[in-house]
């Protein structure tokens, strides 16, 4: 039975990496991302689980006469540190499986959304 794959050694390799998947995103809860819009004028931090931090809004920002551009800054500064912790998260968990597996691949087993 020569050039037969070890089954067991399939087995501790397989185990192995799952357990530095769930190490990497563990880390990931600890790191942070930070995106901002209007100049600065709106701040949020997310964790590169995806949960957001922080929401810091500069008083200028405030305009009781257009507050729909606040929300869009809000929005906007949302959005791209999600899409940071999300890259963040693809780059860590590439560097665990080597790029052995792609988009589909650890995210949706990890529960991490957009990978």
């Amino acid at each position: 039975m020569a050039g037969q794959p070890n089954m067991n050694q399939m087995l501790k390799q397989v185990q192995q990496m799952q357990a530095e998947m769930e190490k990497a995103q563990q880390q990931l809860g600890n790191e942070t991302v930070e995106a901002s819009a209007g100049g600065g004028m709106v701040t949020v931090v997310i964790s590169g689980d995806l949960e957001l931090k922080d929401v810091k809004i500069d008083p200028g920002a405030v305009d009781p006469e257009d507050v729909e551009m606040l929300q869009d800054m809000v929005l906007a500064a949302t959005n791209e540190a999600i899409r940071s912790a999300q890259e963040l998260a693809a780059s860590k968990m590439q560097s665990v499986t080597g790029g052995l597996m792609g988009p589909g691949g650890p995210g949706g087993a990890l529960g991490l959304p957009g990978l």
